[in-house]
């Protein structure tokens, strides 16, 4: 008894109708309404997300923790512009600074290397892309 191998142009039907199939069931998924309703919760979810943090920003705003910030804000403001801050409060916030920096290019080099990219440069802008 010899045993029939399927020949290249099998294989290539079947391949090209598992692509076919493939793409009937994920256009289908999209088209189903399941996705549609999805869709919409998940938009209304934003929505009332987005709503709630003007709302929630606006209460904070009007608070006196918020005016007291708004003014300590200011007040820091007017130190900085006028050079009245002392050596030691800049080189903290320089040291912040930095450090806030330091973690954000490591974050960013990470996610590079996860994608095979070569991370940017620190201090750099990345590459724009051109349509």
């Amino acid at each position: 008894m010899t045993e029939s191998r399927p020949s290249n142009q099998e294989l290539g039907d079947e391949l090209r109708s598992l692509g076919a199939n493939l793409r009937d069931m994920l256009q289908a998924a999209w088209d189903s309404d399941e996705r549609r309703r999805a869709q919409k919760e998940f938009e209304k979810g934003l929505e009332d997300l987005a709503n709630a943090l003007r709302s929630t920003g606006r209460e904070f705003a009007a608070s006196p923790t918020g005016q007291r910030l708004k003014d300590d804000v200011r007040e820091l403001h007017e130190r900085l512009r006028s050079g009245n801050v002392d050596t030691r409060v800049r080189d903290e916030l320089l040291a912040a600074l930095r450090r806030v920096n330091d973690e954000l290019a490591k974050a960013a080099a990470a996610w590079s290397s996860e994608r095979g990219a070569e991370p940017p440069a620190a201090g750099t802008e990345p590459p724009k892309e051109t349509p």
